[in-house]
């Protein structure tokens, strides 16, 4: 009998090629049609694998889900760099590899990372989506994120709504 293991833990350097591969596919199949097609390819080509290993690097936390050996998704989180809104703590980014969505890894890794930011006494959490990204939205409001601001941001000339999720 075989064994399948899933295990949440921080990004080490040598993840940032299956870090840049999760990016790439997910980036593109979460803003296809949401974002201008070459701003999209210019966003994921810039984090290549050299880009990785000095994220995983730097002070904002890179937490990796391994389904099987194999990456299957990454959250990035910290402290909160919304200074309007009173939550603590950020995800920044929680990206699944779009072939291990809807089996609850997003859900894990979510949950892990709010864990973590609760451990540092950071209260409450939000995290942003663009509004246009629905899957991205129902997620976070099935997890009981409440949308307590709205802003846009512009990419390649094109204004898009976000949205910010808050957490207790």
């Amino acid at each position: 009998m075989s064994e399948l293991v899933i295990s949440l833990r921080p990004a080490r350097p040598t993840d940032a090629v299956e870090l840049a591969a999760v990016h790439d596919a997910a980036w593109k199949e979460a803003y296809r049609g949401v974002l201008p097609g070459v701003v999209l390819e210019q966003m994921v080509a810039r984090r290549g694998p050299r880009w990785w290993r000095n994220a995983v690097t730097r002070p904002r936390r890179i937490s990796v889900v391994d389904f099987g050996g194999k990456l299957a998704g990454y959250a990035i989180y910290g402290p909160t760099r919304s200074l309007n809104l009173p939550q603590g703590g950020e995800i920044d980014e929680l990206y699944i590899d779009p072939v291990m969505q809807g089996i609850g890894l997003g859900t894990r890794l979510f949950a892990a990372a709010r864990q973590e930011l609760a451990a540092e006494g950071r209260r409450g959490l939000v995290v942003w989506a663009l509004a246009d990204n629905e899957r991205a939205c129902r997620f976070y409001e099935r997890l009981g994120g409440r949308v307590a601001a709205e802003t846009s941001a512009l990419f390649g000339g094109r204004s898009c709504a976000k949205v910010a999720y808050t957490f207790a």
